[in-house]
């Protein structure tokens, strides 16, 4: 598989990701069983074999048993950390969990991030992540408290860079002039029917804007300033694979245009949408998220797919049921 540099560092990467939101089973404290365990050791297994070599992960997911199936798997495989990026997320507090009690609320708490991230590193069995990631926003963050975790983890050796998830381009510019360290990537929701953050410039000075309020320049401003996009939920949930009678219809359009591209193309449909982010030149890392280590191979065709200007359009089209303006 091809990979990217990202910008800032010295981390070289696979142009796909692999993600672990459901690794650990359900979102309580019921321990994983067995078969969990087994299952992440298969996953990272196909994803090592097919060239992914970026791992994305999150204190909250699965309860934390997402980062303790994935440790177990890596203390089992003798140098497959060394072989790894490995990008861990802090910052939400899922108000169910008991370890926190309710609301559901974010916290850019010094204490927090850093001991969420430590408690990370101990399921992980590691010492360090390569990329550590604020998961989503906090409006009551204070620029003092994030530096502090940021100087403490990175001069500790716990986080070599750090990045953000979900945030637009003010969030991430008002960030990052309260920290030392570069803003290295940004991940974010992206994929066919989730297009706002790539149509956004084709639909400025519109009068219906409204869905792309909240991400306007936000790409141009990742682009301009060497943060590298990355895409959670890059096929939609699988849904515009074989959509239902009741979808939508430019869901359904979309579904028979990646059926007929990957028909064209000797490829599959999986890979047909991944190829899509891939085609955009501002080298999107699309992040893998099936729990099924078939659904690898399906998707890592889109490295070599050579995609046209006129067949991305088309996909864009009937994503938005409409022509461009």
């Amino acid at each position: 598989m091809k990979t990217y540099r990202i910008p800032n560092t010295d981390l070289e990467v696979s142009r796909l990701a692999f993600g672990t939101w459901h690794m650990g089973g359900n979102w309580d404290k019921v321990a994983p069983t067995a078969d969990m365990f087994d299952r992440a050791g298969r996953l990272l297994d196909a994803a090592v074999e097919n060239g992914i070599t970026h791992i994305d992960l999150a204190d909250i997911y699965t309860m934390g048993k997402s980062d303790l199936v994935v440790g177990d798997a890596l203390s089992k495989r003798p140098g497959m950390r060394e072989k790894l990026v490995l990008q861990e997320k802090v910052g939400i507090v899922i108000g169910g969990n008991p370890d926190f009690g309710p609301p559901g609320r974010y916290d850019f708490s010094t204490g927090h991030i850093v001991r969420e991230v430590e408690a990370s590193l101990k399921r992980l069995n590691t010492d360090y992540v390569d990329i550590l990631a604020l998961h989503r926003p906090d409006p009551l963050f204070e620029a003092e408290e994030v530096a502090a975790a940021f100087d403490q983890l990175h001069s500790s050796g716990k986080v070599r860079y750090f990045g953000v998830s979900n945030h637009n381009w003010a969030q991430i510019a008002n960030l990052q002039k309260c920290v030392d360290q570069k803003l290295v990537l940004n991940q974010v929701e992206l994929n066919i029917m989730h297009h706002y953050m790539i149509s956004d410039g084709m639909t400025a000075n519109m009068v219906d804007t409204t869905a792309y309020a909240g991400v306007m320049g936000t790409m141009d401003y990742c682009r301009m300033n060497d943060i590298m996009i990355q895409a959670w939920s890059p096929v939609a949930g699988g849904s515009i694979f074989n959509p239902g009678e009741d979808a939508a219809e430019n869901v359904k359009a979309v579904a028979a245009l990646l059926k007929e591209l990957a028909a064209e193309k000797n490829t599959t449909a999986s890979a047909i949408a991944f190829a899509w982010l891939l085609r955009h030149p501002a080298g999107i890392q699309p992040i893998i998220g099936s729990l099924n280590p078939s659904r690898i191979p399906e998707a890592v065709p889109a490295d070599d797919v050579d995609m046209s200007r006129v067949e991305w359009y088309r996909l864009l089209e009937a994503a938005r049921g409409a022509g461009v303006p």
